[in-house]
């Protein structure tokens, strides 16, 4: 079974693709058979990084049925052992993916064979953001410095924590536990994952042990991107100190990568930073991260809650 690495941030242009068409580079490199499947619902431009500008199939040929197997929307890159499922032409409504579909997709990505399979994922708390995202029992987050960017990767982390507390209830028992989390700490309380945790622990006591267990075996790993010299190199194991205080999980800080003028020339270039600036801090910050997620993430599966 393929390794599975999501890649997720709450804002557009903290640099997923970047990282995604980077991480899918130096795996492919390593001579790991790699895959980048561009999961930007109606935003996709992964196909610029890896030097594939007019893609002749895409993800929407699979939903839509043009193409019955995902395997067959696959393009091969410039690169050897790197392919690509592009969203380069997906439809308009590619966003509003259904449910069922969301599940075909999910199920046809857990039989491609690959060592590694990297999903770019759109930036946002949609639903369909927060269940590719929890495809993997691992995940990486990518923020930049900046307030916002901040503050909105600290929002999807919520999220994906209360999309998947919701697996555990049906629908009316999710409403039940709502109308307990507010009676018990006021109608604001249900916005806060650690609230919503404290009834449950105390109303449902089966289901939070399920819970906790569950989000034990998680991996999570946060990514601190366009760093400059003024900008503190400690700032992403803050952001971790504080995710685990107020939201009970447990993402593991994996560095940090330098910020450097030349990747917007490579991109605007439809060239590989790593190989036309290989030299520079941020390329070897990209090495270092490759190789520290891929030594920790180990064996993945896909979660079976589908």
């Amino acid at each position: 079974m393929a390794h599975i690495w999501p890649i997720g941030g709450g804002k557009g242009g903290s640099g997923k693709s970047f990282l995604a068409s980077s991480l899918g580079r130096l795996l492919a490199k390593a001579g790991k058979k790699t895959l980048l499947i561009d999961l930007d619902l109606g935003a996709a431009n992964l196909h610029t990084m890896v030097d594939v500008p007019y893609p002749e199939k895409c993800f929407s040929d699979f939903i839509t049925k043009k193409i019955n197997l995902l395997e067959d929307t696959v393009l091969t890159t410039p690169f050897p052992n790197l392919s690509l499922i592009s969203g380069a032409h997906d439809s308009l409504d590619i966003a509003n993916l259904p449910y069922e579909k969301k599940i075909k997709t999910l199920k046809a990505i857990s039989k491609l064979q690959y060592e590694y399979i990297v999903l770019d994922l759109g930036a946002g708390t949609a639903f369909n953001t927060l269940d590719f995202f929890l495809a993997s029992r691992n995940g990486i987050f990518i923020t930049t410095p900046e307030p916002t960017s901040i503050e909105n990767v600290y929002r999807l982390m919520r999220s994906i924590y209360l999309r998947r507390i919701r697996h555990y209830f049906s629908v009316t028992d999710f409403k039940a536990l709502e109308k307990k989390v507010k009676q018990h700490l006021g109608d604001d309380s249900f916005n806060k994952p650690e609230h919503i945790v404290a009834v449950i622990k105390k109303e449902y006591p089966e289901k939070y042990a399920l819970i906790k267990k569950d989000f034990n075996s998680f991996s999570f790993k946060l990514i601190l991107n366009q760093l400059r010299k003024q900008d503190n190199v400690d700032l992403g194991l803050q952001i971790c100190k504080i995710i685990k205080k107020h939201l009970g999980i447990s993402v593991d800080f994996a560095g940090n990568i330098a910020y450097d003028e030349h990747v917007h020339d490579a991109i605007c270039q439809r060239v590989c930073f790593l190989d036309r600036y290989p030299h520079t801090r941020a390329a070897n910050d990209l090495r270092e991260l490759n190789k520290k997620i891929g030594d920790s993430f180990g064996e993945q599966l896909m979660l079976n809650y589908l």
